[in-house]
């Protein structure tokens, strides 16, 4: 007997007057009638159906999807193959899409206030904070926190990429001077010790000698962020940790 148009539209989602303009156009017809003239439609017309919702949920137009059903020259072998890579290249745009809200969601809690193209511009691949939600948690209630959101809000693209500029060429340097076998209570690992607490003074809040004792205690307790470090330079997180604490006993 088949099945009926409502429970077709029941087991594929769509609506019965969609199956009615299928069937008009020429793209989905019944197999069969009921005594009362009714449509019935049977298995193939079902895989027929799946075909069809395949490449509409591509975006393919009507026509289209007639051509590329009723080509003589096609097996259904070579439908499935079509739609594999179809869905791959679906798959891979929807994961650049998805990356692209990752970072715009990541730069909102941070208050970048950026359009998507310049954000790209600005941090590429990489995302603006990446532990956005952790540092919200743990230092949220902080007064320092909150000046650097006031303060990061405000930052134009040509802002970020100056202090990106800026943390490039330090850590060229820090790198070099580390290569050169220069002690960490060195009066070179000092002062750029000192560069990097007046550089976050100047972007994101005050930070004083004991507050940078405290965040450079973290680069290495933290694995997260001694990876980071380490993954410029091994052991640049423990170098400049005991930069940091040398600093600030020479600044005491």
């Amino acid at each position: 007997m088949g099945y009926s148009v409502g429970q077709v539209a029941g087991f594929a989602g769509v609506t019965v007057r969609t199956l009615h303009h299928y069937d008009e156009i020429g793209l989905l017809c019944p197999s069969g009638r009921s005594g009362a003239g009714h449509r019935r439609y049977d298995d193939a017309d079902l895989d027929r159906l799946q075909r069809i919702l395949f490449y509409r949920e591509l975006g393919f137009p009507l026509d289209e999807v007639a051509v590329l059903l009723d080509d003589p020259t096609t097996d259904p072998r070579e439908h499935l193959r079509r739609q594999h890579a179809l869905l791959t290249d679906r798959i891979a745009r929807l994961q650049q899409m998805a990356t692209a809200v990752e970072h715009a969601m990541e730069a909102k809690k941070m208050g970048i206030n950026l359009t998507p193209e310049e954000r790209f511009e600005v941090f590429g691949e990489q995302d603006p904070e990446r532990y956005a939600e952790e540092a919200e948690r743990r230092w949220g209630h902080t007064d320092s926190y909150a000046e650097s959101r006031r303060r990061t809000a405000g930052y134009t693209k040509d802002d970020w990429k100056r202090m990106q500029d800026q943390v490039a060429d330090w850590t060229a340097r820090y790198v070099a001077l580390m290569e050169a076998g220069e002690p960490a209570d060195g009066e070179a690992a000092m002062d750029l010790a000192e560069e990097h607490r007046l550089h976050i003074d100047v972007w994101f809040y005050p930070c004083s000698y004991d507050m940078h004792v405290c965040l450079g205690d973290m680069y290495v307790a933290d694995e997260r962020f001694k990876a980071f470090y380490d993954g410029t330079r091994p052991g640049l997180a423990e170098h400049l940790r005991d930069a940091i604490t040398a600093n600030a006993v020479r600044k005491a």
